[in-house]
């Protein structure tokens, strides 16, 4: 959730650590710092408050030096204060330290330091490690960071200097993503690519128990024993230009505009339209393999698991396998029932999801081949799954999930054309799926069309204090992510349901002030969706429906219309969302609410 960066090379620290903060800022965060080694000691400049401002005090009192850290840091234990904000120091102050992650066991470290004469002066549980690493054992910095994370219990990215070893910086993770950056002459360590691309797109990915020493000279990495390893190197696949507004005022509009060529890129040579079939060679499933599925179950959290919803109905329509979808975080907290044949997919945008990998982990050692359905390449779901579909979607920069949520209906949709074609789905059924799929760039460009009069809409209803989203069948989780979405940045309460269930407790909060959206494709239950509009308007709610172009039916029973363009109803829910990311997007800017950035969130949750 917090953000690291760290430089050694022949350049200036101080510009490049602010520029990669300012990188990470979309993953949410409320103070930030930096520590350079400057040849005398360690300087440090931290504050509560944006990058930005720490920029600007860095430019009145410069900090010096070609080897530096610094974080974003997003609360967890303490307050968001300048004095909880990384890095941290050791009573010396010959040590500097940033962590993304949590300490478990830091109440029992902080009672065991405190007896040994160690003055900790945070509320974090950060504040431990370093503190630790001061009383470490050890010829250089890596053995003593080595020793003192031994005594830790829970999750940890770190980057350490050491005011005795400069030019010198010691990363270790578990749990909690750390990679370095190899540029020409200089080195980077970071939690995200986003923060080392301007300078270098070569990336090595640490694994759990990683130990990386970076230097002028180069680097090594050693593993949990304190063997070298040689990890392989990765190229990031993206440009830097895609995390730039390219004149969109948010970036969230960006890559709502953007979905168009991120649905086309998540099908890009994935079609065989003569066999009607898909090419996912990364699934590493042969079709022996997919004909003894009995079972799959679906892990995710938050936009993800909605993404899993609308793929449960997909992938049992087409393939006719039984699909449960887990909260990842509850799905590992009880007894798991593997029968034979059970297949796991865990679906993440960053790939580093701590619920959803400490979920897959548990399908995994109860039995499960497990997937993963990720947009980050290289990250640690994609690492451990057996195999997998990536999206390919680009670079998601604001923290409500947009693009990637319709390329994961796409890859779903691709998912279970290719186990149904493997288990009984004919050719011609399969050809028409493909060319359906085929025609969803063209859709969404279509759907986009709607904002003029999504805006018109922001402008009446951005005064309202509740909402209510229904949906039926495949539209159902359209609802609740539409939802989510309307929650998460402009901070209007609002719920979603299946529209049936409405009278079973929800229809009890409708009146005139009341707006429902319904999610109300012309589909297989389309007349029982406006069965449900009518209980609505007879308690006088008013009605914003989304429905499909052409469609006369919904005239004198709603008050308001956004239509997106006709397709096959398994792939309705990639259209129906737009208006409503849309609208929610339209309706936070009314309220002045900070779109890319909405408070209390993060882009990638890598605590539990």
């Amino acid at each position: 959730m917090c953000g690291i960066v760290g430089y050694v090379g022949p350049r200036e620290a101080a510009p490049i650590l602010l520029e990669g903060l300012a990188r990470l800022e979309y993953r949410g965060y409320d103070s930030a710092g930096l520590s350079v080694l400057n040849g005398h000691g360690i300087e440090t400049c931290k504050l509560a408050g944006r990058v930005a401002a720490l920029g600007a005090a860095v430019a009145r009192a410069p900090l010096r030096g070609a080897c530096g850290i610094a974080h974003t840091r997003w609360a967890t234990h303490g307050a968001p204060t300048e004095r909880n904000a990384h890095p941290h120091g050791d009573c010396a102050g010959t040590l500097a330290l940033v962590h993304n992650g949590i300490i478990e066991n830091a109440d029992v470290l902080r009672g065991y330091l405190a007896r040994a004469g160690h003055q900790l002066v945070t509320d974090t549980d950060t504040e431990t490690l370093v503190h630790l690493i001061e009383e470490a054992p050890g010829d250089t910095l890596e053995e003593r960071v080595r020793a003192a994370l031994h005594h830790v219990v829970g999750t940890y990215g770190v980057a350490v200097l050491s005011a005795s070893e400069p030019g010198k910086i010691v990363a270790a993770r578990r749990g909690s993503p750390v990679l370095l950056g190899v540029g020409e002459g200089e080195l980077f360590v970071a939690s995200d690519a986003s923060a080392v691309v301007a300078h270098t797109r070569s990336v090595v990915y640490l694994e759990d128990g990683d130990i990386a020493v970076l230097t002028r000279d180069g680097y090594r990495v050693l593993d949990e024993h304190a063997r070298e390893r040689q990890p392989q190197v990765d190229a990031v696949d993206w440009e830097v230009g895609e995390l730039e507004l390219d004149g969109f005022p948010h970036f969230m509009l960006k890559e709502i505009h953007e979905q168009p060529t991120s649905v086309r890129n998540t099908l890009r040579g994935r079609l065989l339209w003569r066999e009607g079939d898909a090419r996912l060679n990364g699934l590493n499933l042969q079709p022996n393999e997919c004909e003894r599925i009995r079972r799959i179950v679906i892990l995710a959290c938050g936009t993800s698991w909605h993404a899993g919803l609308v793929g449960r109905h997909v992938i049992e329509e087409l393939a006719g396998i039984p699909v449960e979808v887990e909260y990842a975080s509850e799905y590992r907290y009880r007894r798991s029932v593997q029968p034979p044949g059970a297949l796991a997919v865990a679906i993440s945008q960053s790939g580093e999801t701590a619920d959803t990998l400490e979920a897959l982990r548990a399908a995994r050692a109860a039995g499960s081949r497990v997937l993963g359905l990720v947009n980050v390449v290289g990250s640690t779901i994609a690492r451990e799954a057996d195999g997998g579909i990536y999206l390919h979607a680009g670079p998601e920069i604001g923290v409500a999930s947009t693009k990637a949520f319709t390329s994961q209906l796409v890859a779903l949709t691709l998912l279970g054309l290719y186990l149904g074609r493997r288990r009984g789905l004919d050719a011609a059924a399969g050809r028409r799926l493909v060319e359906q799929l085929d025609a969803l760039p063209e859709l969404v460009a279509q759907a986009l069309a709607e904002d003029a009069a999504v805006q018109d809409l922001a402008t009446r209803f951005a005064a309202t204090s509740n909402a209510l989203y229904l949906g039926r069948g495949v539209n159902y989780p359209v609802a609740l992510e539409g939802a989510l979405k309307l929650k998460e940045i402009s901070y209007i309460h609002a719920e979603g349901y299946p529209a049936a269930e409405m009278k079973h407790g929800p229809i009890a909060l409708i009146d005139e002030n009341m707006p429902v959206v319904f999610v109300a494709p012309r589909d297989p239950v389309f007349s029982k969706v406006v069965s449900n509009m009518q209980e609505v308007k007879a308690r006088g709610g008013r009605i914003i429906a989304v429905t499909t172009q052409g469609n006369d039916d919904l005239r004198g029973l709603v008050d308001h219309e956004l239509r997106v363009p006709a397709t096959a109803p398994l792939l309705t829910p990639v259209l129906t969302v737009i208006p409503l990311q849309l609208l929610a997007y339209h309706i936070a800017v009314r309220r002045g609410c900070d779109v890319d950035r909405p408070r209390n969130l993060a882009k990638s949750v890598t605590v539990e």
